[in-house]
């Protein structure tokens, strides 16, 4: 126990001479512990002055809060997923890119408007001494690349992606601070047709990954700005406490902040054909004509694949993209499994290069895939088998495992046939 009167001798003493002193009363007082509980001197330890007393790590084997492994059956509906994603990516021509894990914090916070440093992990380099952050946002990446090494290439240039993505924080109610995110990017405009493609695109992936029930929720992210431009203008104060209390729903707050003249928007919401009604009963100016008739035209390309609601000033999320955004959802998947819409690349030109593309987050539906069993019909090849048959079992479609030994049980190992010579046989 540390006294007043210790504590006023080490006053007077340095700083060093002090921590000698508290180092060395904690070390007596650890070795009493030990020897009047012999059990916890074993089981605790800590290093002293170059003395180690070694201790049993009892959690060791934690992961951080928000970092998961993916065991078997989830890696591999993960497998299906990406190479679904991928495939029908690659299928609608867009070129994969593999960015790297770790960039220069500068790069990955200027390319693009709304991107936040203070979500992504952030290091020093020891080799440059600069900031260097792990990806939060493969997208900035991509922008990154259109705008140096396929600076020259013809537009639009179609790129697609797929990779792990970390953040400090997961996002409301999801812990998550790892995702998969899978995506494209359509570059060098952000028209209603490339927006129409990529919404598509978007729902085409998930019904090859697996996903039902897909529905589509279209927003304007700028709604607010336009408006306030000319038709009902607001004070630059008065444009964010509106678009706070839209995103928030509330009329009373939409009042109060001076967005009266905005209440309307509040209703013109939910099923597509009813809300862009509402909508263009709303625009009486017209200041939204074009843009009415532009998310008229998605729709009607989304042709009855998803169900289509419309929420037109929904803003959250979307703190990069311009005109156009959407979240795409699945029946059984809580939450969005990703969003995307129209958005600039910041560049060397002041007003940036125009793009369109989405981001899938699918992990969530990654899990309810693996809950459902697959097919896990397996060739058990026992001791002494001919490893050209079992190739030609391959080559047909079988996933085979080799015995290593006699005792190797196939039923233990997840087999349903057995290799007989040149027959294949149940078990």
């Amino acid at each position: 126990m540390l006294h007043s009167d210790d504590v006023n001798e080490g006053s007077s003493r340095s700083g060093s001479a002090v921590a000698t002193w508290i180092w060395r009363n904690r070390r007596v007082a650890l070795q009493a512990r030990s020897e009047t509980f012999p059990q916890v001197g074993k089981a605790c330890g800590s290093h002293f002055f170059g003395q180690t007393t070694f201790m049993h790590d009892t959690d060791r084997d934690l992961l951080p809060e928000g970092l998961g492994d993916r065991l078997p059956a989830q890696a591999a509906a993960a497998g299906r997923v990406r190479r679904g994603a991928l495939d029908v990516f690659a299928s609608h021509g867009y070129a994969r890119v593999e960015t790297p894990v770790i960039e220069f914090e500068k790069s990955m916070a200027s390319r693009m408007a709304g991107v936040q440093p203070r979500r992504m992990f952030r290091f020093v380099d020891p080799v440059s001494l600069r900031t260097l952050s792990l990806r939060s946002d493969i997208t900035v990446q991509v922008g990154r690349i259109a705008a140096t090494g396929l600076a020259a290439s013809p537009r639009p240039l179609r790129l697609c992606y797929g990779g792990q993505v970390v953040t400090i924080k997961g996002d409301g109610l999801d812990p998550a601070r790892e995702r998969l995110q899978l995506g494209v990017e359509l570059i060098g405009s952000d028209s209603v047709a490339a927006a129409a493609e990529v919404v598509v695109l978007a729902i085409e992936a998930l019904e090859q990954a697996g996903a039902t029930g897909i529905s589509v929720d279209l927003t304007l992210p700028d709604l607010v700005d336009t408006l306030a431009a000319e038709a009902h203008p607001l004070t630059p104060t008065q444009i964010e406490a509106v678009r706070r209390e839209l995103d928030a729903k509330d009329a009373g707050g939409l009042v109060d902040a001076g967005g009266a003249d905005y209440l309307p928007l509040l209703y013109a919401v939910g099923p597509f054909e009813q809300a862009i009604e509402r909508l263009a009963a709303f625009d009486t100016g017209g200041a939204l004509a074009s843009r009415i008739a532009g998310l008229r035209e998605i729709a009607a390309r989304i042709d009855g694949r998803a169900r289509v609601t419309l929420d037109p000033s929904e803003r959250h999320g979307f703190e990069y993209q311009s005109w156009f955004g959407f979240m795409i959802y699945a029946a059984g998947v809580q939450g969005a499994l990703g969003r995307g819409g129209t958005y600039r690349i910041l560049g060397e030109a002041a007003e940036g290069e125009p793009a369109t593309g989405f981001s899938l987050y699918p992990d969530r539906l990654i899990d309810r895939l693996a809950e459902v069993r697959e097919d896990s019909a397996a060739l058990f090849l026992p001791i002494g088998h001919d490893p050209h048959v079992a190739a030609r079992q391959r080559a047909i479609g079988w996933r085979t495992v080799a015995a290593l030994s006699d005792k190797d049980d196939p039923v233990a190992l997840g087999c349903s046939h057995r290799l007989d010579g040149g027959d294949v046989l149940p078990l």
